[in-house]
């Protein structure tokens, strides 16, 4: 189906992979173009609960490909417009977990990808890296955006402005990645039992905990009152919902459909 990703469906989880290993799955314009379709795809799918994307190879992502970049000729915001933000917007906004297995270096819009996503495992031996400033460029991709909201100002402009590599200890320690593991065995491993784990809890539910919790450094108090009593009424009509309430009366395991 896809000429520079692999899109694999298997009990409610999508796995995305970059397959540009060769070039450590730098992002082209085709790639992008199928990146952005794959995720469409996946809200669409009623089927698919949970994504996993994660890259072939050494590299997670290395960022722009330098030699396609100029293809179109298009300016930076012209690119960023029509590749980038677009598939930035499907991950943050898509209404199911995306979780991102960190199998190698992400660097720049690879970095940005990465914390699009909801939950991070990454294998020890990678990096993650905000190498923009190492060629006079300001981050892009929603860095400026999840960054901060996740290890705080300073260590995100300690990042940004340095270009210094970040080791999967420290990320974890910093709140980057939520998982480390030993190898790339134990990454795969352990992306499926969680993306399982995920992909068997309420889905609807999940997609709203998102939309408010993007909301909220943006927001006042009583807008997020607001959106909580909203979303607590929709999450309340689910047909979840009731079986988390059946399933605690008759004190046995839920088992929710995400509907």
């Amino acid at each position: 189906m896809y000429k520079t990703i692999l899109y694999t469906e298997k009990d409610s989880v999508l796995t995305i992979t970059l397959n540009r290993a060769d070039v450590y799955n730098a992002f082209n314009e085709e790639m992008l173009m199928e990146l952005q379709d794959a995720f469409k795809k996946a809200a669409d799918n009623s089927n698919v609960r949970c994504v996993v994307l994660t890259g072939a190879g050494k590299a997670f992502c290395s960022g722009q490909d330098l030699k396609d970049f100029n293809g179109k000729k298009l300016t930076f915001k012209e690119a960023l417009e029509q590749r980038y933000n677009p598939l930035i917007r499907s991950i943050s906004g898509l209404q199911k977990p995306v979780i991102c297995a960190i199998n190698g270096v992400a660097a720049g819009a690879g970095i940005s990808i990465a914390l699009a996503c909801d939950y991070r495992i990454a294998v020890e031996s990678a990096t993650l890296i905000e190498v923009f400033i190492n060629v006079g460029l300001v981050p892009d991709s929603g860095s400026a955006f999840f960054l901060p909201r996740i290890v705080g100002y300073a260590k995100a402009f300690e990042m940004c402005a340095t270009g210094n590599k970040v080791t999967a200890a420290e990320a974890k320690r910093t709140g980057l990645v939520n998982k480390v593991v030993s190898n790339i065995n134990l990454l795969k491993l352990s992306s499926e039992i969680v993306a399982k784990d995920f992909a068997s809890r309420p889905t609807k539910a999940i997609g709203m905990i998102k939309n408010m919790l993007n909301s909220s450094f943006s927001s006042t108090l009583d807008e997020i009152l607001d959106m909580e009593s909203s979303y607590q009424e929709e999450a309340g009509n689910t047909e979840d919902f009731k079986e988390g309430i059946a399933s605690f009366l008759e004190k046995r395991r839920s088992e929710f459909k995400g509907k």
